[in-house]
């Protein structure tokens, strides 16, 4: 076993088309979920699971993010700059990975928003990556009880958490939270320039190392200005149940 994973990955570099008009003024990172940017409401649940140094890339709209990050102290906050190229989500990752160390990582999207259950969905997921099984460990939330998905899966899972794509022509309960933990080996002759991280998920699949862990709490599917509403409508009410 490795040590406890302490760093993480934020994936905030993206355009944000879908979040427009909101993401003309500000990075989608940047918007307002209950009067607190979306990328503070990741930061501080990785804290709170124990995740003491972030490493969160920029490119678009890249001095506000760097602005606002440098307020924080927990965790503490390193950036990976993008202002180049945009390099999507695995080609991010392998700009960052000198950043990040020789040891698993964290990588969270820095839309993913959730209501935990009982404890740190966080937390659970560090406890619960086997770096001698797994490649990558995903969160992994159902889609029928999600706010604003309305999708058909993305993973099937075994018995022992092992992941397959869904079939085309099925539906599957699993949907990907955008949460993760990756060894550095997931990135081994990886490719260059932009690339998605599925390209290495599937790799992982082949060898029977991409693994799933179910999240303990209800996850909202934020992409949109109503999908904000939506998720501020839900958290009002799950504050005041």
């Amino acid at each position: 076993m490795t040590d406890k994973v302490t760093t993480a990955m934020v994936l905030a570099a993206g355009l944000g088309k879908r979040m427009r008009p909101l993401t003309d003024v500000v990075p989608k990172p940047l918007v307002r979920l209950k009067g607190k940017p979306l990328i503070d409401h990741v930061l501080d649940r990785l804290a709170a699971g124990g995740i003491s140094r972030a490493v969160v890339n920029v490119h678009y709209l890249p001095d506000l993010i760097e602005a606002h990050v440098a307020k924080r102290t927990v965790p503490s906050i390193v950036v990976s700059d993008e202002r180049d190229a945009l390099l999507d989500t695995g080609g991010g990752v392998v700009r960052a990975l000198p950043l990040l160390g020789d040891k698993p990582f964290l990588i969270h999207n820095s839309d993913s928003v959730w209501i935990d259950g009982v404890g740190s969905n966080i937390a659970r997921l560090i406890a619960a990556f086997d770096p001698d099984r797994m490649d990558s460990l995903m969160l992994l939330a159902n889609g029928a009880t999600s706010l604003g998905y309305e999708g058909r899966g993305d993973f099937c899972m075994d018995s022992d958490g092992v992941l397959l794509r869904r079939d085309e022509q099925r539906e599957s309960p699993f949907v990907f939270t955008g949460v993760s933990i990756a060894h550095p080996r997931l990135f081994e002759n990886a490719p260059t320039g932009a690339f998605s991280l599925n390209k290495l998920w599937d790799r992982a699949i082949d060898r029977r190392r991409l693994y799933g862990l179910r999240l303990d709490g209800v996850w909202m599917h934020v992409g949109t200005p109503q999908s904000v509403e939506e998720a501020e409508r839900w958290i009002e009410r799950a504050e005041g149940a």
